[in-house]
């Protein structure tokens, strides 16, 4: 008979499980059965954790933000367009490390306080630039929505870094659009080098910050 002692079933554990999980089978085959097979239990365990698959997302973007404010260094106090610089490469960066990471990401709610360390200090750093504080949850807003929903757009075409998506090829996207050469030639604009897109995306959203409430 085995001696060998399993660690504690608990929350923490069950969510870092389910993201070392999503890497391999995406968020559709992330299930609750899927998930208590890789700890080993049975699935009517979880339920003593989480009442349903969206509290476990729940607790899996807790997780991934922390990890990702550990690995991101905000120094305190700088522009508040520094803060935007920092604070969205390093989500961006964040999801991209998940098969599907955006989409958890997307619409979860923190389970705890941890992240209002950092948003106190970013509203902080604007207020202090000269916004109202409406204008500093607006404008932190909109730099939030726009990653997110840049990263979902991104992990549709590269799931996982070095992965393509079938359908993406951007030569026979030309083909198929040759009797819309504007269009056609906008493609690797479109679903190549996102490193530099998410760039310029995110400094337009900047300037438009600046240019809208006028504290540039």
């Amino acid at each position: 008979m085995s001696t060998e002692r399993r660690a504690p079933l608990d929350r923490a554990r069950v969510a870092d499980t389910a993201l070392a999980l999503l890497n391999e089978v995406g968020l559709e085959g992330l299930t609750l059965r899927a998930i208590a097979r890789e700890l080993d239990v049975k699935a009517p365990a979880l339920y003593w954790h989480f009442k349903d698959k969206q509290a476990l997302l729940d607790e899996m973007a807790t997780a991934m933000y922390r990890r990702m404010t550990a690995d991101v260094g905000l120094a305190p106090g700088g522009t508040w367009q520094e803060r935007l610089r920092a604070t969205h490469h390093g989500l961006r960066s964040a999801l991209l490390a998940y098969r599907d990471g955006a989409r958890v990401f997307s619409g979860s709610r923190f389970t705890g306080t941890d992240h209002a360390v950092q948003m106190e200090e970013t509203l902080r750093v604007f207020t202090a630039a000269g916004f109202t504080l409406a204008e500093a949850v607006r404008a932190s807003s909109t730099a939030y929505a726009y990653t997110v929903g840049f990263v979902i757009e991104e992990q549709g075409v590269r799931p996982l870094p070095g992965e393509r998506r079938e359908g993406h090829d951007v030569e026979e996207r030309a083909r198929l659009l040759a009797d819309f050469p504007l269009s056609a030639a906008a493609g690797p604009e479109i679903f190549t080098d996102y490193d530099r897109h998410f760039e310029d995306g995110l400094e337009l959203v900047i300037a438009g910050i600046a240019a809208r409430y006028g504290h540039g």
